[in-house]
């Protein structure tokens, strides 16, 4: 992948195009450039008034509010993640799927635990052959058959 122009050539090019002794297009040539960059280069400091080039974070910026989720967690520490996703939202007012929320939360270093008072699920693993599995521990029970 092509490496960017430095910050240096961007600052040299505009201060000789601001000199006014040359176009655009002739310091493009000069300094070994394309004519689209130089332009592009023109442009972007109209635009915002700086020489360097902006600063590049890739991606969509962070919507959840980091500081409320976290307060949130330690208020609500057996919160599901379907109640932390409506409690944000009233806060903030932002929707969000919980695919996204359980993302935000991992990379945050919190976990989601198991919750040990609720009732175990009512359906029981099947081996391969379609036999009861024996991992349920039924040691000491017999067998009615």
């Amino acid at each position: 992948m092509a490496r960017p122009y430095s910050d240096d050539l961007r600052r040299k090019l505009l201060e000789a195009y601001d000199g006014g002794k040359w176009s655009l297009s002739e310091l493009a040539e000069r300094f070994g450039v394309s004519v689209g960059w130089a332009w592009k280069v023109s442009a972007a400091r109209k635009r915002t008034g700086r020489m360097e080039r902006p600063s590049y974070r890739p991606g969509a910026k962070r919507r959840i509010d980091e500081a409320a989720l976290v307060g949130l967690l330690r208020s609500h520490p057996d919160a599901t993640l379907v109640e932390l996703q409506a409690e944000l939202e009233n806060k903030t007012g932002l929707r969000f799927s919980t695919q996204h929320l359980w993302r935000v939360v991992k990379r945050m270093g919190f976990r989601l635990n198991k919750s040990h008072s609720t009732r175990k699920s009512g359906t029981r693993n099947r081996t391969a052959s379609g036999a009861k599995s024996s991992s349920r521990g039924l040691a000491g029970s017999t067998l009615n058959g």
